[in-house]
């Protein structure tokens, strides 16, 4: 039962991201919070089918450093982001652009929220 309240809760503290960048347009934008859930466990599931299918070809993004690594990652997020644009109505991704915007704006989100959280003693 706890891992399914740690799922919950990653894919509602990824989906307050996700509706902050789409708040400051960055990129990308959602109809409503809800959207920004549907979104959340969207792009967690084109995100692991990318790096499947990564894998398959011997890449590993994870395993790249400094700028090269990176800019992989980078480019990868924003792929992701463009794939999850196609299966929701709710999400509007501004192009490859807006996608690279968007998945630097979500990245910076999640470290601020992370880091609130952990001062607060929560860690997700």
């Amino acid at each position: 039962m706890g891992i399914l309240i740690d799922l919950i809760i990653v894919i509602l503290v990824a989906a307050v991201v996700i509706w902050i960048v789409s708040k400051l347009n960055l990129g990308l934008t959602v109809d409503s919070y809800t959207s920004a859930i549907i979104a959340a466990i969207v792009i967690a599931v084109v995100a692991a089918l990318v790096l499947w299918l990564l894998g398959l070809f011997g890449i590993d993004p994870s395993s790249l450093s400094g700028l090269w690594g990176l800019l992989v990652t980078l480019v990868v997020a924003a792929v992701v982001l463009l794939l999850a644009d196609r299966f929701l109505s709710g999400l509007q991704v501004k192009g490859f652009g807006g996608a690279i915007i968007a998945a630097i704006g979500i990245a910076v989100v999640a470290w601020l929220v992370n880091w609130l959280l952990g001062l607060l003693g929560i860690v997700v």
